[in-house]
């Protein structure tokens, strides 16, 4: 039998690894990484799959001052990892409306919606949206002929809503109904919306067009900063990332503790964060203008709040942590509004009336879906029948007796 020389195993022991493997190794260990990120990463793409260059094909160049428009007369189709292929169809005016710019029908009550993605309907069929559901419920509610004409636009924020007034007046509205979701309060850098230069184009040109153009109005380390912000934002975009999180976001409660913890969800913490009060008052100013355009062209200003996801799940489950209050920007907005001689009306407790409200949005993207539209249309169409627009109110008929049959 051979004898175990505890000698030489203490020789062995104390020698060193030669330089070459300090570096190979972890070389293999990245490469061993890498490949396998990659396999997954292939996985993702074949089952996760998107076109190329999505809406930015009926997009005109993004504008600085203008922001962005739709090449008139255009049609172009979209696919995101979570929706079906979609059209957008645009007028004459740039619009996806279902109509044409032109003069409404004599005796026709004209409703001009006005907003961003969420109520132009991004990722959704048009026929499929509110902005097309409402009118038909409002008609048959109210008995009159109603008509919607939808000019929101993707990208939008507030303070271009108030500059293109002007265009909203020329469609001669009967009502100016704007619809806004808590997105749009804290996009009011141009340059952080969706871009068809950018968004059609290679990763790294992207990287380079909003870089180049941070370094020009920001400080060299705000560049850099936000320039790493954008990277780790890619990285959660990668289509394995996704696709981890579709299986994440199946469990509500997952779901509920990811979104809270980001900042995604500012709006709704409380104490109200700097950053947050800032976009209040900068909404109060857009408001304000929007306002006092409607009142010169006597026409009624109706606001709503449009509910993200995480928001509608926990005003439908009615419970949420000590510091989040899913009606704060609501209220705010309200008290903003009115105090501007508009007319709120508020959609979000009508959610507390249906369960699992969260499945009419897409899990990742948060755009509402075919589900989501069909809830949003049933509940404006509750409340604006229900007194807050005199010219849609409803009134009950009478119960005819059995003696006056």
């Amino acid at each position: 039998m051979t004898q175990f020389d505890s000698s030489a195993f203490e020789n062995d022991k104390e020698r060193k690894l030669p330089r070459r493997d300090w570096i190979l190794l972890p070389l293999l260990s990245l490469a061993t990484i890498c490949l396998l990120a990659g396999s997954v990463e292939l996985l993702a793409r074949r089952m996760l799959t998107e076109s190329r260059p999505f809406i930015a094909a009926c997009m005109e160049p993004l504008d600085s001052k203008d922001g962005l428009r739709a090449i008139p007369n255009s049609t172009c189709r979209d696919k995101k990892y979570e929706s079906n292929w979609v059209e957008y169809e645009f007028n004459s005016c740039g619009h996806r409306a279902g109509m044409e710019c032109g003069p409404k029908a004599p005796g026709t009550y004209r409703i001009v919606l006005i907003g961003s993605s969420f109520p132009m309907g991004h990722s959704t069929q048009r026929e499929k949206t509110f902005a097309a559901l409402l009118p038909i419920a409002l008609s048959r509610q109210t008995g009159r002929n109603i008509e919607l004409y939808n000019q929101a636009m993707i990208g939008e924020n507030l303070h271009l809503t108030a500059l293109r007034m002007n265009e909203t007046l020329a469609l001669k509205p009967d009502m100016i109904l704007w619809a806004i979701d808590p997105v749009d309060i804290n996009r009011e850098n141009i340059s952080e919306v969706f871009n068809p230069q950018t968004d059609s184009t290679s990763i790294f040109d992207n990287f380079w067009f909003r870089f180049n153009a941070d370094i020009h109005s920001k400080s060299f380390s705000s560049a850099i900063s936000d320039l790493w912000k954008r990277v780790l934002r890619h990285l959660q975009d990668t289509r394995s990332a996704v696709l981890l999180q579709r299986v994440m976001y199946k469990s509500r409660s997952q779901y509920l503790k990811s979104s809270l913890a980001g900042d995604d969800s500012d709006f709704m913490r409380i104490p109200a964060n700097a950053q947050y009060q800032m976009e209040l008052q900068n909404f109060d100013k857009d408001a304000a203008e929007v306002a006092r355009q409607a009142k010169s062209a006597n026409l009624p200003l109706v606001v709503t709040l449009l509910p993200v996801r995480a928001q509608a799940a926990l005003i439908s489950m009615g419970d949420w942590p000590a510091d989040i209050d899913p009606y704060r920007l609501n209220n705010d907005m309200r008290a903003i509004v009115t105090r501007h001689g508009g007319t709120y009306v508020d959609i979000l407790p009508d959610y507390r009336s249906i369960t699992n409200p969260e499945q009419g949005f897409l899990p990742i993207d948060g755009h509402p879906n075919a589900d989501g539209h069909a809830t949003i249309a049933r509940f404006l169409t509750k409340e604006l029948t229900s007194g807050a627009v005199p010219a849609l109110k409803v009134t009950a008929q009478p119960a005819v007796s059995e003696q006056g049959q």
